[in-house]
């Protein structure tokens, strides 16, 4: 059996389903492969969305046109806004997810988009032209051939996935899922480098068996917000997680455990994410602590399922469940499935374009962790990215890329293709250099009329968007015009904690305090309650933009200033201009490196490890500059 495609999508986790959606949005005929529609963008550790810097990718996402914030909201049973007491550069959604729902309505999604078609097998070989080095399909262990000139690899842990318990070892991709065995030599003999990488998750247990009125309970906020920018009202009941620790009987009984654990007895090689360890790599590294915070988080609202963040572990499953019994919270605990490491094929980023296409294979792409990240977000960031450009290069189109200065998924991409990874990457703000001005708040402003003008974005999001940066640029010009009366706003000001004034001032002078905000002050200033009012549409979210950008509109402008000096290194293009072994003047760490990525630009190349600045003058000299 053949079946003819544009674009074929292996893999429907978090990557897979951005890139399918994203690909025949823009009109490409796609193929999503997946080995069970019932597991289409399984959650498959931490049942949440978001978090530090992640937040900030879901919300990125959303203002492009992706469904993953849209999917949250729907299925969000508590949501909390981390980092709140920082400054806004700082602040991260996060929401707790139902694990069933999450899947369902993304079939939902896509099982109704247009031009997109889903085929339950397993991919088994990748077709290539050798002569041209162009993919052309792949075929499948049903002996189907399934024909396209893009394809994109999102298998996530599956490609040789093999499962640790103790000594135990499962051949798998995910708990009682099958590993995909076969791709990735089919991959690898092109020339494309693989290596290895390991990731864990932690036990889930039965709620029934807890003792919850001797933990610390821990709401979401009262007033919550939305990850989409369309705005969906959050409709599930919210739930509280829950928060204990580890105690000293259980680190000993944990530390019994240690000759059997794969991570510590040679069994596991390869390298497992450096900000998740697993509950024995914090005994190793961390042995003068007493004491570990867990964090007990509900699976979905109709389940007894919680998973236990930050008791990740590969030990064997009397040990894992002794240990957990030895807090008191616990000493009855019942348990679905112990934790577990797992070990997966990746494939080198270096070797990818910023489109995420293979260097190596034409029309071939790579998304999610197979590119050596880790995190549902992370990944369909990647898929996101990679479902445009297979779109846009099957219709002649340019390049869809986003720089370091316009998104964290693009700090994320040009950090994989220009650094490599060496362990799971995760993405943290502290990796962008430009953090100021890729706030969660501002996505939309970023991004969606980018996604609009490629087509991506739906009229009604660009429609919406406009309408909120009217509105917001409505508020800051009524914030610079009005004046106040020292005499009229005084006693207010000293109830609010602020300094009296000497003498009238216009209001944005007044929002700027810190202590002060456009709520606060319309509480006391009637024609800014009455222009507040007037706001037809996401009022709250009009308010906050313009207040940000009242309050830290100095660092904005300083920050783009210099994001502007760096994009002037982006728009020197060196790709194909220079042989690099030829030029004695550079070092030969910098000749090795710049030889094998490639950089398209003079900014990528100075962001190489083993680039210096001098490496970089030398060839501003070569370019004449």
């Amino acid at each position: 059996m053949k079946l003819n495609y544009d674009v074929v999508v292996i893999g429907a986790g978090h990557a897979g389903c951005e890139a399918a959606a994203a690909s025949a949005k823009l009109g490409a005929k796609t193929c999503l492969v997946t080995m069970d529609m019932n597991k289409i963008a399984q959650m498959s550790c931490n049942p949440a969305i978001g978090g530090i810097a992640k937040g900030q990718i879901i919300r990125e996402i959303d203002a492009l046109g992706g469904h993953s914030g849209e999917v949250t909201d729907r299925t969000a049973i508590q949501f909390r806004m981390l980092n709140r007491s920082k400054g806004p550069a700082m602040w991260s959604p996060r929401a707790q997810c139902d694990r069933g729902k999450f899947i369902w309505e993304w079939r939902k999604i896509l099982e109704n988009c247009e031009n997109l078609s889903i085929w339950q097998d397993q991919a088994r070989e990748l077709i290539v032209d050798e002569e041209k080095k162009q993919v052309t399909g792949v075929l499948t262990y049903m002996d189907v051939i399934i024909k396209a000139p893009c394809v994109i690899i999102t298998a996530g842990t599956f490609l040789n996935g093999l499962m640790h318990i103790g000594r135990t070892k499962l051949e798998g991709g995910r708990c009682a899922e099958p590993a995909s065995k076969e791709l990735t030599e089919s991959i690898t003999r092109h020339g494309i480098v693989c290596g290895r990488m390991k990731t864990g998750t932690p036990v889930r247990i039965d709620g029934r068996s807890v003792h919850f009125d001797e933990m610390e309970e821990q709401p979401g906020d009262a007033v919550t917000q939305n990850f989409s920018f369309l705005g969906e009202k959050l409709t599930l009941p919210h739930l509280p997680c829950w928060i204990t620790y580890t105690n000293t009987d259980v680190h000993e009984r944990l530390r019994e455990g240690l000759p059997d654990s794969p991570l510590y007895n040679g069994q596991i090689q390869s390298i497992g994410p450096r900000y998740c360890p697993s509950i024995e790599t914090k005994l190793v590294t961390f042995a003068e602590r007493d004491q570990h915070q867990l964090f007990l988080e509900p699976e979905g609202v109709d389940t007894q399922e919680y998973y236990l963040n930050g008791f990740s572990s590969s030990l064997p499953i009397d040990v894992q469940l002794d240990a957990l019994r030895k807090i008191p919270c616990f000493r009855d605990v019942q348990i679905y499935r112990p934790g577990y490491a797992i070990e997966y094929d990746y494939f080198d980023p270096t070797q990818l374009y910023h489109t995420l296409e293979s260097k190596v294979v034409s029309g071939l792409y790579f998304a999610g962790q197979v590119n050596g990240t880790t995190g549902y977000e992370e990944a369909a960031g990647q898929g996101l990215i990679a479902g445009i450009n297979a779109a846009l290069k099957l219709q002649g189109k340019d390049s869809f890329i986003l720089h370091r200065d316009e998104a964290y998924i693009g700090v994320l991409i040009d950090d994989l293709v220009t650094k490599g990874v060496d362990e799971p990457y995760r993405m943290f703000t502290s990796r962008a250099e430009y953090r100021i001005l890729l706030r969660q708040d501002d996505a939309d402003a970023r991004l969606t009329e980018r996604s609009y003008n490629i087509g991506l974005a739906t009229q009604q999001r660009y429609d919406m968007w406009i309408e909120k940066k009217s509105w917001i640029e409505k508020t800051i010009d009524f914030c610079k015009n009005f004046s106040v009366k020292a005499a009229y706003i005084n006693e207010a000001l000293e109830q609010m904690g602020s300094v009296p004034l000497q003498k009238g001032c216009k209001l944005i002078d007044l929002i700027t305090r810190p202590q002060l905000s456009i709520v606060a002050l319309s509480q006391h200033i009637s024609a800014l309650k009455q222009f507040i009012d007037t706001i037809p549409n996401r009022r709250d979210e009009i308010i906050e933009a313009a207040e940000i950008q009242i309050k830290y509109s100095g660092y904005i402008r300083r920050e783009r200033e210099i994001a502007d000096k760096m994009l002037r290194l982006e728009n020197i293009k060196i790709k194909d201009k220079f042989d690099y072994d030829s030029i004695k003047s550079l070092s030969t760490e910098a000749r090795q490196k710049l030889k094998k990525i490639q950089p398209e630009t003079l900014a990528q190349a100075s962001r190489i490890p083993g680039v210096s600045p001098s490496d970089i003058n030398v060839l501003l000299v070569l370019m004449g500059r």
